[in-house]
């Protein structure tokens, strides 16, 4: 029997997305999912959203081939692009212990690095069985910190420019 879990990462892996977290809301679970690469951009350059050049096309298609999984799946959805008032992606994907504050204080993903884009999050009515969370930043562990060295702009001085909340 598949679980419902390899369901969703089955239909998702099949349109070039990955479940980039999981974690709880309540009785709820959320799977966020994000692009699945090498191949997703040849994937979704493909698609009918990309090619008609209308507005947003990586947010339409999101919605539509998400929207689909969920349909087929009796699941809700959420999209960074709803609201306002918008979902918390940035605390979700915090909390699902697999995305973390980098040095450079963009965010950083365990598999995606700092090329994280969430595309959609799946709500399932039920909670799911969780992985154990990896509990510390692959950034504690990177000697070279490359962030650091190639940004144009030093981190005291960006972290100046927005104000001190973001050096913390």
């Amino acid at each position: 029997m598949v679980t419902l879990s390899k369901e969703i990462e089955s239909r998702a892996r099949a349109q070039h997305l990955d479940i980039g977290g999981i974690l709880w809301d309540g009785n709820d679970t959320l799977v966020l999912l994000l692009p699945r690469e090498p191949g997703f951009w040849k994937h979704f350059t493909a698609s009918a959203e990309y090619q008609d050049k209308a507005e947003n096309p990586l947010d339409r298609w999101s919605k539509h081939v998400v929207g689909e999984i969920a349909d087929d799946l009796g699941l809700g959805t959420h999209f960074p692009s709803d609201g306002p008032p918008y979902p918390p992606f940035i605390r979700w994907a915090k909390a699902s212990g697999r995305a973390w504050a980098s040095p450079v204080q963009m965010m950083v993903h365990d598999t995606a690095g700092m090329m994280i884009s969430l595309r959609a999050a799946l709500r399932v009515p039920q909670r799911l069985p969780l992985a154990p969370l990896q509990k510390a930043s692959p950034c504690n562990t990177c000697a070279e910190q490359p962030c650091l060295s190639q940004c144009p702009v030093s981190i005291s001085k960006c972290c100046a420019a927005v104000g001190p909340a973001s050096a913390s």
